[in-house]
């Protein structure tokens, strides 16, 4: 009698959903640290922006307007508030806003806005829809 050798069919079935089930668990672990590292970045991002803000104030005495937008840390604004010593190359790397791990631009809300006479900056999170519990703003970072 001669011997053959090899998997019968269970066997590979058996190996075949061993890989698929471990897949799936590191699949959803590295899956839920990617969105992590997301609304990390993002919340970097965010105060990256509020001390450009904060400089502008410096240079200028006032936050940027709500029309102004987040804008005028780029290029010196011609409406509203004019700021008399605008900073050459603006205040943010790069002279470009920029946005969040998902694509979407930040949302500014200036001092004319709020009640308190600061300024808030909001990302619409993974959702992309403000306003939503997935939004991130300045005010609930530490």
């Amino acid at each position: 009698m001669r011997s053959q050798g090899g998997f019968t069919l269970i066997e590979i079935m058996v190996v075949l959903i061993i890989i698929a089930g471990l897949a799936y668990i590191v699949g959803t672990n590295v899956m839920g640290r990617l969105e992590e590292a997301r609304k990390e970045q993002t919340k970097i991002q965010i105060k990256q922006i509020e001390s450009a803000l904060k400089l502008f104030k410096v240079d200028n005495g006032f936050y940027p307007e709500t029309q102004q937008g987040l804008e005028a840390l780029v290029v010196p604004p011609s409406t509203g508030r004019v700021p008399q010593r605008y900073s050459p190359g603006g205040y943010l790397e790069g002279g470009r806003v920029p946005v969040d791990q998902w694509g979407s631009g930040f949302i500014y809300i200036g001092p004319d806005q709020t009640h308190d006479g600061s300024f808030e900056i909001i990302s619409p999170g993974a959702d992309g829809v403000y306003p939503s519990d997935e939004d991130i703003s300045n005010r609930n970072i530490q």
